[in-house]
């Protein structure tokens, strides 16, 4: 007995099995397609796919599936979903006495491919036919690529030879001759699917260039302005800050977008590029005389327009980060310049406020002076009154000896005033602190 299964372990575990090549016969004929398929039109894909299966009188998929083959009659049928594009294939036995006149492809009904849903991005042809005993002579190519110049090598350890010429012929199929060696069925299989997937990860990965050809003039307008901004930041000192800071905002704006819409296509790239690389590799080629491998022209071909996209991402993503730098610089200039701004003012303030220091000290002087004339005023009347009553006062000397004794008075009394306030901010400072 187990523990529980994981939730995914049979998913998981499928995963390895799935998409698996199917037997080939020598002579047989395959016909592939790659599309692009909306989002809002994957549902639209099984219920095509349904249609076929009812015209042959089988089941068709059921809903959910990712991946479906058939029989269908003498056809067989494939039918697998990826992540933004989905293939058909069909196989069937035997050769066409035209070379890609009766097509795998030929065999189903009468537009039935016109409708599948989706853009094409791959349509090919595959034949796979028993070697010669010589090697193919050169009219034997011509007419199965009507002329064009081929590429080609032994795969398999030597199995079978491989020939396409990679261009899309006036049906709108690629054309793939694969001559058997010594093949079992189920490499006959491999190697045909292989084929198909180089095709479909070449174009997938090169879906990147018009995006790389479209973003690269405004990377080099974008360098051009920043270095520009740059060279303003560096010479002149007494510039607009504010107003440079707003333009490198905008820039790193309009860099920040190119980067989101054009990122993954470029890792796109990237990925199915290892794929075509990957692919390749495990056909196991091997060179044959005056003919270019497909490794070759792949590498020759292919490769320097994947080297096309790589720059320009990687020059996206360096002229952001020079953007992100040198509006750090500009605005640690702007921080300091208000920090300079921001002293000056407090240093302004200051000043102000030692001013109303000294206007205040000088109308306590005078206020001191008005209380104490005051209150003098109101003791000589006091002392008149006194006099008038039969007290023996003189009248003069009473007020003159109360005035510094008024003074006295009056200055204790505001200094007392100005403790008690003081002590009332010292409170008060130190309850915000706590």
């Amino acid at each position: 007995m187990l523990p529980p299964d994981h939730p995914g372990r049979l998913a998981l575990s499928n995963e390895v099995h799935a998409r698996a090549p199917q037997p080939l016969d020598t002579p047989s004929r395959a016909s592939y397609l790659a599309v692009l398929v909306d989002v809002d039109a994957r549902a639209d894909e099984l219920a095509h796919i349904a249609t076929l299966c009812v015209h042959h009188g089988v089941n068709g998929p059921p809903e959910g599936v990712s991946q479906f083959s058939a029989m269908l009659g003498a056809m067989s049928f494939t039918w697998e979903r990826h992540g933004e594009f989905s293939t058909y294939a069909v196989f069937v036995n035997g050769r066409s006495q035209v070379p890609h006149q009766e097509t795998a492809a030929s065999r189903l009904p009468q537009g039935w491919l016109t409708a599948v849903p989706g853009t094409t991005l791959v349509a090919a042809h595959a034949t796979l036919i028993p070697a010669p005993e010589e090697p193919p002579s050169a009219e034997l190519l011509s007419d199965q690529f009507d002329g064009n110049i081929v590429v080609g090598s032994t795969v398999g350890d030597g199995a079978a030879i491989v020939y396409s010429d990679f261009r899309v012929h006036a049906d709108g199929f690629v054309r793939f001759v694969v001559f058997d060696a010594a093949l079992t069925p189920s490499q006959g299989g491999r190697i045909v699917q292989r084929l198909f997937e180089i095709e479909t990860y070449r174009m997938l990965a090169l879906l990147a260039l018009p995006t790389a050809r479209k973003q690269l003039p405004r990377i080099v307008e974008n360098e051009s302005a920043l270095a520009a901004l740059t060279e303003r930041i560096a010479q002149d000192q007494h510039s607009d800050d504010e107003s440079l800071l707003q333009q490198l905002t905008l820039l790193a704006a309009e860099v920040e977008s190119a980067l989101a819409s054009s990122q993954f296509r470029f890792g796109a790239c990237r990925a199915y590029f290892e794929l075509v690389n990957s692919r390749i590799g495990e056909l196991r080629e091997r060179r044959l005389q005056g003919v270019q491998t497909l490794g070759e022209f792949m590498s020759r071909r292919f490769t320097p327009a994947v080297a096309t996209c790589n720059t320009v991402s990687q020059r996206l993503h360096d002229l952001s980060e020079r953007v992100a730098q040198t509006s750090a610089l500009l605005s640690t200039r702007v921080d300091i310049a208000r920090e300079r701004q921001n002293q000056a003012l407090l240093a302004s303030m200051d000043r102000r406020a030692k001013l109303q220091l000294r206007l205040q000290q000088t109308v306590e002087g005078l206020s001191v002076a008005a209380i104490v004339y005051y209150v003098a005023g109101v003791a000589g009347y006091v002392a008149r009154g006194l006099e008038s009553g039969g007290l023996p006062i003189n009248v003069d000397l009473a007020v003159g000896l109360a005035i510094p004794v008024i003074a006295l008075v009056v200055l204790s009394t505001l200094r007392r005033a100005k403790r008690r306030i003081a002590r009332e901010e010292a409170d008060h400072a130190l309850s915000r602190k706590t």
